[in-house]
C-alpha cells in the first residue's frame, strides 16, 4: 500500500475574508498545524480550468463569481460568501489541489490524500456560490475522478455540521455518486431532509441523517455504522471522499455538535475500512468547515494520523 499525502497550498490565505470572519485565513495555519508529525506533499500547486470547473458548475455561473472578484465587489452576488482581490484564483487554486490529490491516488503514487483548501466548496451548486462557497471543490474532484481515470462509483460522506446542499444538487439526479450527510438541522442552510433521496437515476442515492443540536458521537457515528455502511456494502464505490466539516467539534462556535478528535479519528479509520473492501483502500478527504481554529488543530491531527501509512 502507497503512504497517504497531505496537500495544502499557502495561496489559500489570499482569499480575505476582512477582519471578524469565521471563514478566515487563520483557518489554513491551524489546519496545517494539525498535520503536525505528518510530512506536507509539495505536488506542484495548479489552479483547476474553468473546464475543469464546469465539470460541476455552469459556464454562466463560472463568468459571474469571476466577474463579481474582478469588480472589486466584497460579496458574492450568488450568495452570503466574502471575497476579495485574490478569492477567485485562491478558488481555482483549492479546486486544483483536490484534483493533484485525484492524480495522485489513482495513478497509484499514492494510497489516500487529504486538502487542506479554503474556500471550502460544499455549499456550491451548480449555479450559485453561498455560504463561504464559491466552488464545489469535493464535486469537481469526484467528477473529474470519473472524468479522466475511469471511476464508475463514488461515495461522498459530508460530516460537517452544515448539510452540503450544493453537492447534493450537483449529483441529486445521478445514480454514479453516493452522497451521505450527517448535519445539525434545523441549521443554515435548511436543506437535507431525510425525505430528500435523489430522483430519477439518482433515486436512492442520496441519504440524509439530520439530528437536533446537541448531537454526537452517539448520533452521528451510529449513522454511519447502521445506515451508510450497509448502504455502500451494496453500492460498492470505487473511490470514497470525505467532505471533512470539523464544525460538528464540540466547542464549533458555528455548530452545536458534540465530536470529539477521537471521534473523528473513529469516522476515519471507519471510511477507510469501507475504502479497503470496495476502493482498493483509494479515499480523498477535502477540508470543509471548522471554526475554532484551536478545535480544528485538534480535529485535523486526530483526523490525519488515523490515515494509514501516515508519515
Amino acid at each position: 500500500m502507497k503512504p497517504a499525502v497531505f496537500l495544502a497550498d499557502p495561496i489559500a490565505k489570499e482569499h480575505d475574508t476582512g477582519p471578524g470572519h469565521p471563514e478566515q485565513p487563520a483557518r489554513w495555519d491551524a489546519a496545517v498545524r494539525g498535520l503536525a508529525g505528518l510530512q506536507l506533499t509539495h505536488a506542484k500547486s495548479r489552479a483547476a480550468t474553468e473546464d475543469e470547473l464546469a465539470l460541476c458548475h455552469t459556464r454562466p455561473y463560472i463568468h459571474i463569481a469571476k466577474t463579481d472578484v474582478l469588480s472589486g465587489a466584497h460579496t458574492l452576488s450568488t450568495g452570503d460568501t466574502d471575497i476579495s482581490a485574490k478569492s477567485f484564483d485562491v478558488a481555482l487554486r483549492a479546486a486544483g489541489t483536490c484534483l493533484n490529490a485525484i492524480d495522485l491516488v489513482m495513478k497509484g503514487d499514492a494510497g489516500s490524500a487529504f486538502c487542506i483548501v479554503r474556500p471550502p466548496g460544499h455549499h456550491a451548486s451548480a449555479a450559485r456560490g453561498m455560504g463561504f462557497c464559491l466552488f464545489n471543490n469535493i464535486a469537481i474532484a469526484a467528477r473529474y475522478a470519473q472524468r479522466h481515470h475511469g471511476v464508475e462509483r463514488v461515495a461522498i460522506v459530508d460530516w460537517d455540521v452544515h448539510h452540503g446542499n450544493g453537492t447534493q444538487d450537483i449529483f441529486y439526479g445521478d445514480g454514479s455518486v453516493f452522497f451521505f450527510s450527517t448535519h445539525q438541522s434545523p441549521w443554515y442552510p435548511g436543506t437535507g431532509a431525510e425525505s430528500e433521496t435523489g430522483e430519477g437515476a439518482g433515486k436512492g442515492r442520496t441519504l440524509n441523517c439530520p439530528f437536533p443540536a446537541g448531537s454526537g458521537r452517539k448520533e452521528i457515528l451510529g449513522a454511519v455504522a447502521h445506515r451508510l455502511v450497509p448502504r455502500l456494502e451494496e453500492f460498492r464505490p470505487d473511490l470514497v471522499m470525505i467532505s471533512a466539516g470539523f464544525d460538528s467539534r464540540s466547542g464549533d462556535p458555528l455548530g452545536r455538535f458534540l465530536l470529539s478528535d477521537a471521534d473523528f479519528a473513529e469516522l476515519t479509520r471507519t471510511l477507510f475500512e469501507i475504502a479497503d473492501k470496495h476502493s482498493g483502500g483509494r479515499l480523498i478527504s477535502v477540508l470543509e468547515g471548522g471554526y475554532s481554529l484551536e478545535g480544528l488543530a485538534r480535529a485535523v491531527y486526530a483526523h490525519a494520523h488515523a490515515f494509514p501509512l501516515a508519515r
